[in-house]
């Protein structure tokens, strides 16, 4: 990949932007989406990149498949990679969408009854500056209905961690509750959603692609045990081995598994 000066790479990375942002669709394109109880659905995915300790290349690239509605493991898939990409803020994708969407095509190719019906990434779709995350990314270049859910508030289009959505978040009373996140325009680029009764932190959930706002929030609070959905969090214990022996430790999903999979590897990965 020929290396250009940052100033005409985000030119170019802005262009591709826009025009894979006229493909996003915002809106249920699949029968179990307009089912109240995602009736059809067997098949969730969670996709999550982390990275090792003092080293912004390498990285554990994860995809996971878990069952619906029980929410048990199918499938993973660990891979260790290295970042070509430089990292410019507003331009994760791509950085990272290459690697998870090869994740994808190893699965359709090896496996492709497990592919996901739909997948949970750990990043943000349209609540993103140019209304296009990396899960708006992902989606439209998978053909795949995607999901972001971010653990953290990207402050964006004026959406600000401020006093007033302090309040908003003081306001969420039970699991499932929710306000918008709205632009200056007026437009809804997606939700703070309380995930669980015992956590107060909420997570943001906007759309990817091929998916409406209202039914990506209600699939991810359906997903939620803890504050994190099980796709991009831990699910349940089980037996597993490691090279240094086999050993009770957590099943964890692409999230988790990801971090995991560098502490078994690489000693020195710490989360980032």
């Amino acid at each position: 990949m020929s290396i250009l000066p940052q100033e005409e790479l985000v030119k170019k990375w802005e262009s591709e932007q826009a025009s894979l942002r006229q493909q996003v669709v915002e809106e249920d394109t699949e029968d179990w989406q307009r089912c109240p109880d995602f009736t059809g659905l067997e098949r969730v995915g969670g996709v999550d990149l982390s990275f090792i300790k003092g080293d912004d290349v390498n990285a554990c690239a994860q995809l996971v498949v878990l069952s619906y509605p029980d929410l048990e493991l199918l499938y993973e898939d660990s891979q260790m990679v290295t970042l070509t990409a430089p990292y410019i803020s507003g331009f994760l994708a791509f950085r990272e969408t290459p690697y998870l969407l090869e994740a994808l095509q190893r699965l359709e190719t090896t496996q492709p009854s497990l592919l996901p019906q739909v997948v949970l990434v750990d990043g943000n779709g349209l609540f993103h500056y140019r209304e296009f995350g990396l899960a708006c990314h992902l989606g439209v270049l998978s053909g795949l209905p995607c999901i972001g859910v971010a653990k953290n508030l990207l402050q964006v289009q004026g959406v600000e961690k401020n006093e007033k959505h302090q309040s908003q978040i003081a306001s969420l009373q039970k699991g499932g509750e929710s306000f918008p996140l709205t632009s200056d325009s007026g437009k809804v680029l997606g939700k703070a959603l309380r995930s669980s009764d015992s956590s107060t932190k909420p997570v943001y959930v906007s759309v990817g692609h091929k998916i409406s706002l209202d039914t990506a929030l209600r699939l991810t609070h359906s997903c939620c045990r803890y504050r994190v959905p099980e796709p991009i969090r831990q699910e349940m214990l089980k037996h597993c081995c490691s090279p240094a022996g086999c050993r009770n430790k957590w099943i964890f999903n692409a999230d988790m598994r990801s971090r995991e999979y560098l502490r078994v590897h690489f000693p020195t990965a710490a989360d980032t």
